[in-house]
């Protein structure tokens, strides 16, 4: 039975969604959707193993955001692209990217707890929106959180800038020393669900 447009979740299938209904990514090799082209509708940790490693200059993407990663195996530098036409994925990012990674969680009603203090102690901040964190008393306060849904998009910068993270529901980070982020954080959103999803 389905609900909306998300099918309902069983004790078989707790996820319910495939990745071929989170949409695809159309990649360019050159800016303004130029050039040689090619569509994905799964994660690729690798871009050298289909022929696309560091050329990548433009992206069209339908449904789930995706994320793609400086590095094979979704490390370095990142860029959230999210439903739309990219025309040029930026200075930082151009010829650079090498692998890509979608994003399958339910991106409805996002919340995450912000901590102040390692192992989820000290002051705590329940946030379900888009945060400028350098406007209140929590800029660079945060030493770590729990993601209770949703995706977000974690930033050094109250601009968006400087170090990024992608925490991931579900996920529990007791200590933002692992990530060389402790008391850094200035902005973080939500990713946003494409249209129909």
């Amino acid at each position: 039975m389905e609900s909306g447009c998300h099918p309902t979740p069983t004790a078989e299938n707790p996820n319910p969604r495939s990745t071929a209904e989170m949409g695809k990514i159309i990649v360019y090799e050159h800016a303004n959707f130029q050039g040689l082209s090619k569509e994905f509708h799964t994660n690729i940790a690798n871009l050298k193993d289909v022929d696309w490693n560091d050329c990548i200059t433009s992206v069209r993407v339908i449904g789930q955001p995706w994320v793609a990663y400086q590095h094979a195996d979704y490390k370095g530098n990142l860029l959230v692209l999210e439903e739309g036409d990219h025309d040029f994925v930026g200075k930082k990012m151009n010829d650079k990217i090498s692998s890509l990674q979608v994003i399958t969680e339910d991106l409805h009603h996002p919340q995450i707890t912000l901590y102040e203090h390692a192992d989820y102690r000290g002051r705590s901040k329940i946030v379900r929106e888009a945060t400028n964190l350098a406007r209140g008393h929590d800029n660079d306060s945060t030493s770590s959180h729990k993601v209770q849904k949703g995706v977000w998009l974690l930033c050094e910068n109250s601009d968006g800038s400087g170090f990024q993270y992608i925490a991931r529901e579900h996920e529990h980070l007791p200590n933002y020393k692992a990530i060389k982020f402790n008391d850094k954080l200035s902005f973080l959103r939500p990713l946003r669900p494409g249209c129909g999803c």
